[in-house]
């Protein structure tokens, strides 16, 4: 893992994409930074971050596209697949080496809070904590982008399904309010997405039989529970989304000042879960 730790941390260095990167950030997160706090003298740094949360679903895609979109098309991937390194090893050693490109501009705004206490007032706590979970989310949304690449040989087509997904991430606290409250409905709703849950493992596994069997319990056992007890299905929709939602994890930290264990287990449950799937992904076309 080492090896290919530097191997893509160099590479993303020499390649200008990770300079680029981390100068983007930088350059973007200061010009808010100094508008909000040094001009309109807001004291949190918390304020900014939640002003430009928005931008991270536009440069993770830049930094992530590559990641096994450019392997797959330089046919380079087969000498990953065909190393004696695990796939694990291959796969942990591409996201470090671009969480460390996502971690420098992260430790240039730590510097940030600081100066607000220079200058008077300053509340270091909630604006630390608030940079941790700016960082944890980034690390959520490159795991996204990294499984996005890992299904694709073109970097647009990764770059534009991670932007997709990002925006719906964004906007995911406004979907679920448009889902419906009433037990048919969310039956309905259910369905549809379980259904959609097993054509992905078709799609990742080519095995219609594993899906087939997936679809038919999980619809039976929809339809089974409603008859049974309707009342378990009022509002749950929107009452998972709602405790699914990466964003509001996010601003409650830097908004609300509320700071809860249960967000840092989400995100590094959803970051576990993507990088696995990219682990799949990846031992698939290792197979096939």
């Amino acid at each position: 893992m080492k090896a290919i730790y530097k191997r893509e941390l160099q590479s993303y260095l020499q390649n200008m994409t990770g300079v680029v990167f981390i100068a983007f950030l930088c350059g973007f997160v200061g010009v808010y930074f100094m508008a909000l706090n040094l001009s309109y003298g807001y004291p949190y740094f918390s304020y900014t971050l939640t002003s430009v949360i928005f931008i991270l679903m536009i440069a993770i895609p830049l930094l992530t596209m590559r990641s096994f979109a450019e392997d797959r098309k330089n046919k380079t991937d087969q000498l990953l697949l065909t190393s004696p390194v695990s796939l694990t090893s291959v796969v942990m050693g591409k996201y470090f080496s671009m969480v460390t490109i996502f971690a420098i501009p992260v430790a240039v705004f730590c510097l940030y809070p600081l100066i607000i206490k220079a200058q008077g007032t300053a509340y270091l706590k909630a604006d630390y904590c608030s940079i941790l979970m700016f960082f944890l989310l980034g690390c959520v949304y490159i795991a996204i982008g990294m499984f996005l690449s890992a299904l694709t040989e073109s970097q647009i087509i990764a770059v534009i399904s991670t932007f997709g997904v990002l925006l719906v991430v964004y906007l995911w606290d406004g979907l679920s309010s448009f889902m419906p409250t009433a037990a048919g409905g969310n039956v309905a709703a259910l369905g549809i997405l379980w259904s959609v849950i097993a054509l992905a493992v078709y799609q990742v596994m080519k095995n219609w039989i594993v899906s087939a069997v997936m679809e038919i319990l999980g619809v039976a056992a929809l339809v089974i529970t409603y008859l049974v007890k309707s009342s378990l299905f009022e509002s749950l929709l929107p009452d998972v989304m709602g405790k699914l939602s990466l964003i509001a994890v996010f601003s409650d930290v830097a908004g609300n000042q509320i700071f809860d264990a249960s967000g840092i287990v989400l995100y590094v449950t959803v970051i576990g879960l993507f990088i696995f799937l990219t682990i799949q992904s990846i031992q698939k076309r290792r197979w096939s």
